[in-house]
């Protein structure tokens, strides 16, 4: 699949930037970008995708998503014709923002802890949405000190908030989990360097953390609310929908790496992804035609291979900017 990349209008001044886009739509193709983004949409609803979520949203639609991890929302042509006024939000900031050592101060923990996760792209409800539109809102009037504040308090909201989901899979970002056990940790590294091995087994991971077998499946049972087999299998379809999404492998390619037999590959990935493999890379492929060279911010988004130099960063945007 064709991947294009987000050339934003963050500045090596910029804390953050937010772009705030009323009924511009969605033409955009799938992308990706090193920079954090958190994406309020209002007033549409549709179909998104972040990584390899294919989800329908709804109205008042909130994300977090990690560092090139690849993200698109379509709307609903229904909600065109009946003229509902769409807005969206976005804030952008950069990836190593939070890497100075202030920020690694144990009030920001959660705040550290909500990044690491965002790698699967992070969707808030219920309060945790309603504050959080409310505080973007705030964001897009104010500038200099007082946008700063607001905009940490906007990150420490969402990172204590309960009410969240994570969308992409952890096969697609391969990102350790983010808890204090020091064993849980150990075993989900090792399985995370071997899942693609076909002979791995329950017992090689136990051995790794010095327990049997049954005492292990018990406690990662409870840590992960999974067991070990469905858990490997959960890494596995995530890896082939990045490998079916992001290279030019083959469907027999990807089905021998992930699960070394074509015909369980194609079983299982149905059954947990209600379509083929074949199905869900043209659903993808569908979505990556664009014409870069059209595009109403110029050159904002540009091919894979296309050498980013100030000459492609954008001099005009379709939506207002907010530079604090």
């Amino acid at each position: 699949m064709k991947v294009y990349r987000e050339i934003t209008p963050l500045d090596l001044e910029d804390v953050f930037v937010l772009i705030d886009s009323i009924d511009n739509g969605f033409d955009y193709p799938i992308h990706n970008h090193p920079e954090y983004e958190l994406t309020l949409v209002m007033g549409s609803s549709g179909k998104r995708i972040i990584g390899d979520s294919t989800e329908k949203y709804q109205d008042n639609d909130l994300v977090l998503i990690g560092p090139f991890l690849h993200h698109k929302w379509d709307g609903n042509e229904g909600s065109k014709e009946k003229n509902v006024p769409c807005r969206v939000i976005t804030l952008q900031f950069e990836m190593n923002l939070f890497d100075s050592k202030i920020f690694r101060k144990k009030p920001f923990f959660k705040i550290q802890k909500m990044l690491e996760s965002s790698s699967r792209g992070i969707q808030f409800s219920g309060q945790a949405l309603s504050r959080a539109r409310e505080k973007l809102i705030q964001l897009t009037q104010l500038n200099g000190m007082a946008s700063i504040l607001k905009f940490l308090d906007l990150m420490n909201g969402l990172a204590e908030s309960s009410e969240k989901s994570l969308l992409a899979s952890e096969g697609f970002s391969k990102q350790p989990v983010t808890v204090k056990n020091e064993r849980i940790k150990a075993a989900y590294q090792y399985i995370l360097d071997n899942f693609t091995r076909q002979d791995l087994k329950v017992g090689d991971v136990a051995d790794r953390v010095n327990m049997s077998d049954s005492a292990f499946s018990h406690f990662f049972k409870k840590s992960t609310n999974k067991s070990f087999k469905q858990f490997l299998l959960d890494l596995r379809i995530g890896h082939a929908c990045k490998l079916l999404i992001e290279t030019d492998l083959s469907i027999s390619e990807i089905g021998y790496q992930c699960f070394n037999n074509l015909t369980n590959f194609n079983r299982l990935f149905k059954k947990y992804r209600h379509c083929t493999p074949f199905e869900y890379r043209k659903s993808y492929k569908e979505k990556d035609s664009f014409d870069w060279t059209a595009q109403k911010t110029i050159n904002q988004f540009l091919p894979d291979g296309e050498e980013v130099r100030d000459i492609f960063k954008p001099k005009t945007y379709a939506a207002r900017l907010v530079h604090p």
